[in-house]
């Protein structure tokens, strides 16, 4: 249990603007969906196999405070994590999490929200699916040259992508103000011409995240970057900006 819990906090929370998310554990499988209060990323995500101990819709609020639970060091080492239930309107339903130390003298509990608070709260943003037309799978390098450029920009709050040939280069600013460019990836298959743009800390948040990653662009005006955690699929979707 508390693998999974450190996976899904990490995976949102951890990026620095989610603060709640949305779990979904029925019909023998594990799926979560979280968004940024601006709706700049919408995340969904799907566990490889079912999360034991859960059940039902219910949500995940205040993530930082199930955070410092998790890294509590007496919760370290042979803790009891259970989910706590009760029943409501006939029915069987999860409120919360309680945490209890190998010696059964150190106790907390952390509340759910309920399924009707959490659908309101964080109401589902249908993603109707696009044509990919560029799709890299960035690197080390990459990232890091992304972030040289954001230090050295770091008055523009998003960037450009676009082909300048085969290659996919990321642009900051414009001819107007102080600007900057590199290579993303090169010699990419398809090609991105539309100029859309993205956030630059949100992206650079998930990037940032342990994993295989993903990285796809379409010239309808959306990006999705794919985290594989091992233990789940997160897909981060970003509606394009208007610069």
């Amino acid at each position: 249990m508390r693998d999974y819990l450190k996976d899904i906090v990490q995976h949102t929370h951890g990026l620095g603007f989610i603060e709640a998310a949305k779990i979904v554990n029925e019909e023998g499988a594990t799926s979560l969906e979280a968004m940024d209060d601006d709706r700049t990323v919408i995340v969904q995500a799907q566990f490889k196999e079912q999360v034991p101990g859960l059940s039902g819709t219910f949500g995940l609020p205040n993530l930082s405070k199930l955070n410092i639970l998790l890294n509590i060091d007496e919760y370290k080492d042979n803790a009891n994590i259970t989910v706590n239930e009760q029943e409501r309107n006939g029915e069987t339903v999860p409120f919360g999490l309680h945490f209890e130390n190998a010696n059964g003298d150190f106790k907390n509990d952390y509340r759910f929200m309920s399924r009707e608070v959490v659908e309101e709260k964080l109401k589902s943003v249908k993603f109707k699916g696009v044509s990919w037309d560029v799709e890299v799978t960035p690197n080390s390098a990459s990232v890091a040259r992304f972030k040289m450029q954001a230090q050295a920009n770091s008055e523009e709050v998003v960037f450009t992508a676009k082909n300048d040939g085969n290659d996919l280069k990321f642009y900051f600013g414009d001819s107007s103000t102080h600007a900057g460019n590199f290579v993303f990836a090169p010699d990419v298959n398809g090609a991105l011409n539309t100029g859309w743009s993205w956030p630059v800390a949100q992206v650079l948040s998930i990037l940032n995240l342990p994993g295989d990653i993903t990285m796809k662009f379409s010239n309808a005006g959306a990006a999705m970057i794919t985290v594989d955690s091992g233990m789940a699929i997160y897909d981060y979707i970003l509606p394009a900006q208007s610069k």
